[in-house]
């Protein structure tokens, strides 16, 4: 529902310049459906901000001199951020069943260092899915160490992954036994929250990167990598850039997970090999 105020109201103007910013600097696009999405997102922007409305926030972000401050932060205003632990998790369960087992296997018996990464990781979920189940099957005897990484464009998101406190809800589809492993509960039961065990925070590290930027500053030898339900976003143009790039810092024989509506990426990037409609291999 639009705001009654007139001030606070986001022109189609100024819409169209927001999504023509937005789409340029990270690749998302904006179509028109979203104007009211955008408007009420951005209301508590403007009031952060102190600014008298939309049209004083447009002046501030197009003409200030903190441009690239405040980039960030309209980044964090539209962009959307759907995430739950095992999420998708046919996905974790190949983990398990084939990729680790055969990656151990590559190695002789032992991988030392294992490296995935969840590239757009949002809150953290995702990363800390990866690092239960490769705890979990380290615990019932497998010959491995890993790291896994979390980027994602969000500053807002990122801080909330570092935190690592997810409501009790939240943990619901993490199935009994590893949920009581994984996460550290408050004494008083009327706090709902949990929050990451420090031995799994300790082996998963989030940094913001955007998948547009020209060269991603994240190692060239990575085994598995999730990049989930982000790709649609993307015009064809840009998901042949992104999948190109993500696969060039796979090792040869590592995998690329993308979302149930992302099957598409092996038609973009000659070398990459379906294994499953959204599993690929390099």
């Amino acid at each position: 529902m639009t705001t009654s105020n007139p001030a606070l109201q986001l022109s189609d103007r100024n819409f169209k310049a927001i999504a023509e910013l937005v789409e340029r600097q990270v690749g998302i696009k904006l179509p028109a459906a979203k104007r009211l999405m955008v408007e009420g997102r951005l209301h508590k922007r403007v009031r952060a901000l102190k600014h008298e409305g939309i049209n004083d926030y447009m002046r501030y972000l197009f003409e200030g001199n903190q441009f690239d401050t405040e980039l960030t932060h309209l980044i964090d205003v539209v962009t959307t951020n759907k995430t739950d632990f095992f999420r998708e998790p046919q996905h974790f369960a190949f983990l398990r069943e084939v990729a680790i087992p055969e990656l151990v296997r590559q190695r002789g018996g032992k991988a030392g260092g294992l490296k995935v990464w969840s590239a757009a990781s949002s809150t953290g979920m995702e990363a800390y899915t990866m690092a239960i189940v490769l705890d979990d099957m380290i615990r019932a005897g497998s010959r491995f160490d890993f790291r896994v990484l979390g980027t994602d464009i969000s500053t807002a998101v990122l801080r909330e992954a570092k935190l690592a406190i997810y409501p009790r809800e939240a943990i619901a589809p993490v199935p009994g036994n590893l949920a009581k492993r994984c996460f550290l509960y408050s004494r008083d039961p009327a706090r709902g929250d949990v929050r990451v065990v420090p031995e799994l925070r300790r082996l998963t590290h989030f940094m913001r990167m955007n998948l547009m930027d020209a060269s991603y500053p994240v190692d060239k030898d990575v085994d598995i990598i999730f990049c989930r339900n982000v790709l649609i976003y993307f015009d064809k143009e840009i998901q042949r850039k992104v999948v190109e790039h993500l696969a060039s810092h796979l090792r040869p024989g590592g995998y690329l997970l993308v979302g149930h509506s992302e099957s598409m990426v092996h038609s973009l990037v000659p070398g990459l090999r379906q294994i499953q409609p959204t599993i690929f291999k390099v």
